[in-house]
């Protein structure tokens, strides 16, 4: 069967339909070659469709300099069975499970850039702006769908659509505008780290109420308390074990194995996920944000990006396959009121919480404009509600719909941020602009932690912690271990016992410890002095934490045997085990106290034992454009001193199609020359104003990988020591250009031209990345 393809029309020269008639040629040879080569499957040549189009779709995005998720979903759309001009993939149902380990890789990923410790230091501005957007864009959503006539279950999808920002997209707009270093930029990283967050507890909410088909408040209850639940277990034991196990195995972990074995924790923490009744990606988060904690965090994540980014590009492109453009046609009404409630609603809400937090109102508009749209998650939520066929079809591309739009307006909102500032100034009340300041100023005052919060904390601490622990042990008896210790014995009563002693053995620990660990000491001390007031509380504290405790201890028993022998049993095991035996416990369960909180805590022990370096978020690289009304027009970088000034260094200069790697001291800069400049946060915010005293942005944070920062330390090898950095020929001889060095468990941050090097400094480099490398291995030989 031959198959034609579309021609050109005579006289077309846009832009547009040449890409189209490149793309049409491309696939076509790539369809040749699947139907030539007709003993390969189906799905070889549908990959090979779909990744010759993303990866064509991409370029030309590249070149406009647009997100590169749209791109993957228009080449989605175009290889897609909705679309009949171009060759279209035959076999959906191959390319849907691609997609599946898509969602979970990305999530891996995601994990592993998250952490609890970072959502522990978020802080409460972050969590009540995005607690805040997150409720009114949800409750929005929900409303604006039952407005439309939607069914209930599409409405409660939609709210969730709606709600959450992109990550991915907000990133790559603070590049390309400059703005990463902009002080607002902290709180809306914070609302994203609240938002990823959320997002994944609405995957699992979601499809516990698909799969129930309602909404009542005592399912959705347990659904809550047993997402918790999971966590806390999961957590718990993952920060037990897999530290510990990645240290002992540490010297068989080349690149390549620790990229298998964290691939094969993320499949099987996957599959545990599903087994218990939570989604993969659930599964997929958790494990990243558990590896995330260990030493491998850093490298795991640099070693995942490829695979993220293959998997990745195939879901978002099986996302625009799913796009019917007729579909979009019809609904061209819900598209734009949504895409209008999206960036009003995000803009205005996201204001408002920081407002509330105790922003200033600058930094509010910033952070409200930033957050006007909608991306990745927004397609999972979506996808999540096709998988299970409780959405209506038209919801997806609708989806699909918005976020393309909004996607498209975010640099644009970003830069109506000072405008829309200077407006409202202009047009809010006096009144109101003065009680937003005094709110604000008011609210940077940190109040101390109050003792009894401090103590009450602690208690809470203990008795979940331990609870979680028991309560997994007991279930795990019940549905393993009896079981399988009942296969052996042939007198029942026996086995039930061994069950019941093992059992017992492995939570006496963890109950000792619920009900005896002491709490804070030193404000529990304090509280206990006030007899009048804080002796009641105390002691009724304590009863509850070991009612508990026996309560646990009776549940245990009671999956053994009968409720008035469990009740006997409990008196006596409380009786030996917590008496004869607290010291035993007491010692245990301090060995696994320590080890927990030293694998939670290796990441940083080691950053504050081991040598320092410098790190990205102390010094970075950022791009400045040099506009023809700086002062410093034809000044040589001896002349402008700007280390002297400002604490910076130039690491290179891009002229035209020149670049000037680590430039020379008598290099003058000129107008439209693009420098690189490294510094701390503050001192480019100092420098920034500066240019921008010459109405001159910042052009974008440096993402280039030929300019790297390398490391050296001074040894035998290479015969720096007791030279200076100007006599060692360094800058000449590799090129790079010295912003740091590390000595004695100190910083210099780009040290002067007359610093002496001393044996063991460990100094940085930065500059073309195979120049250095070259030079380095000149040196040795």
């Amino acid at each position: 069967m031959k198959i034609s393809y579309p021609v050109c029309p005579k006289g077309c020269h846009t832009i547009i339909a040449h890409c189209v008639l490149q793309i049409a040629s491309s696939l076509r040879c790539l369809i040749f070659i699947g139907t030539a080569m007709n003993h390969l499957p189906t799905l070889i040549t549908d990959l090979a469709l779909i990744l010759g189009a993303a990866g064509i779709i991409t370029l030309l995005f590249r070149r406009l300099k647009q997100p590169v998720v749209l791109g993957y979903i228009i080449a989605g759309l175009l290889v897609g069975p909705n679309f009949k001009l171009l060759p279209t993939i035959v076999e959906l149902e191959g390319i849907q499970i691609w997609a599946d380990i898509g969602v979970i890789v990305l999530l891996f990923a995601l994990g592993l850039e998250f952490s609890f410790k970072k959502l522990a230091t978020v802080g409460p501005s972050a969590a009540i702006t995005g607690l805040f957007e997150l409720v009114c864009m949800m409750l929005i959503g929900f409303f604006t769908g039952k407005m439309l006539g939607w069914p209930q279950m599409d409405c409660l999808f939609l709210g969730g659509i709606i709600a959450i920002s992109s990550t991915t997209i907000i990133f790559r707009a603070f590049g390309e505008l400059g703005l990463k270093t902009k002080q607002f930029t902290n709180l809306v990283m914070g609302i994203l780290v609240i938002e990823d967050l959320v997002a994944v507890l609405l995957l699992v909410l979601l499809s516990t109420l698909a799969v129930s088909q309602a909404s009542a408040g005592t399912e959705m209850l347990i659904a809550l308390l047993k997402l918790a639940f999971f966590l806390c277990l999961w957590f718990i034991m993952g920060i037990y074990i897999l530290p510990s196990l990645l240290k002992l195995v540490s010297k068989f972990l080349s690149s390549e194995t620790l990229l298998i074995v964290s691939l094969a924790l993320c499949l099987g923490m996957v599959v545990l996920a599903t087994n218990v009744g939570f989604s993969a990606a659930l599964g997929a988060f958790i494990m990243g944000s558990i590896l995330s904690e260990t030493l491998y965090g850093e490298k795991i994540e640099h070693l995942i990006t490829p695979v993220k980014d293959l998997f990745g590009a195939i879901f978002f492109v099986s996302v625009g396959m799913l796009i019917d453009p007729k579909v979009l046609v019809h609904y061209w009404v819900p598209v734009v009121v949504l895409t209008l409630i999206v960036i009003l609603g995000k803009t205005i809400f996201v204001s408002i919480g920081a407002i509330i937090a105790g922003k200033p109102l600058q930094k509010a508009v910033q952070a409200g404009t930033s957050m006007s749209q909608i991306g990745e998650f927004s397609f999972i939520i979506a996808t999540l509600g096709l998988s299970l066929k409780v959405t209506s079809s038209y919801l997806y591309p609708v989806a699909v719909g918005v976020s393309v739009i909004t996607t498209f307006t975010t640099p644009y909102m970003m830069r109506l941020a000072g405008p829309l500032y200077v407006f409202l100034q202009k047009r809010l009340p006096e009144k109101w602009l003065a009680a937003i300041d005094r709110y604000s100023a008011g609210s940077q005052t940190m109040k101390a932690e109050s003792d009894w919060q401090k103590v009450f904390k602690s208690y809470l601490q203990i008795v979940v912690i331990n609870a979680v622990v028991v309560i997994a042990l007991i279930e795990l008896s019940a549905y393993y271990l009896k079981p399988f210790i009942t296969g052996y014995f042939e007198n029942a009563m026996a086995a039930k016992l061994v069950a019941l002693l093992l059992t017992l053995s492995a939570s006496m620990p963890f109950i000792w410890a619920l009900m005896a660990k002491k709490v804070h000491s030193i404000a529990y001390k304090s509280l206990w002095l006030d007899r009048k007031y804080n002796h009641g509380p105390l002691v009724t504290l304590e009863v509850c934490r070991n009612i508990i405790g026996v309560a646990l201890v009776g549940f245990l028993i009671k999956q053994f045997f009968p409720f008035w022998i469990s009740f006997a049993g409990t008196l006596v095991v409380m009786g030996v085990a917590l008496v004869m035996f607290r010291q035993r416990l007491q010692k245990f369960y301090s060995r696994i106290e320590k080890r927990f909180i030293n694998n939670l805590n290796e990441k940083e022990n080691l950053q504050k034992t081991g040598p320092k370096i410098l790190t990205p978020w102390d010094a970075h690289l950022s791009g400045f454009r040099i506009s023809a009304a700086c002062d410093f027009i034809g000044k040589t970088l001896e002349d402008l001193a700007l280390r002297e000034q400002y604490g910076i260094n130039i690491g290179y200069i891009e002229r035209g199609n020149k670049m000037i790697y680590a430039p020379p001291r008598d290099e003058k800069l000129y107008p439209h020359d693009e420098i690189g400049v490294i510094g701390t946060d503050a001192q480019l915010d100092q420098f920034r104003k500066l240019v921008e005293l010459a109405n001159e942005d910042i052009v974008n944070e440096t993402d280039r990988e030929d300019i790297q920062l390398e490391r050296i330390v001074v040894d035998e090898h290479n015969a720096l020591k007791g030279k200076t950095i100007r006599e060692s020929g360094i800058r000449e001889n590799t090129h790079g250009l010295v912003v740091g060095i590390e000595r004695n468990g100190e910083r210099i941050l780009n040290p002067g031209s007359y610093e002496v090097f001393e044996w063991d400094d460990v100094v940085w480099l930065v500059g073309d990345h195979k120049k250095i490398q070259e030079r380095l291995r000149k040196t040795d030989d």
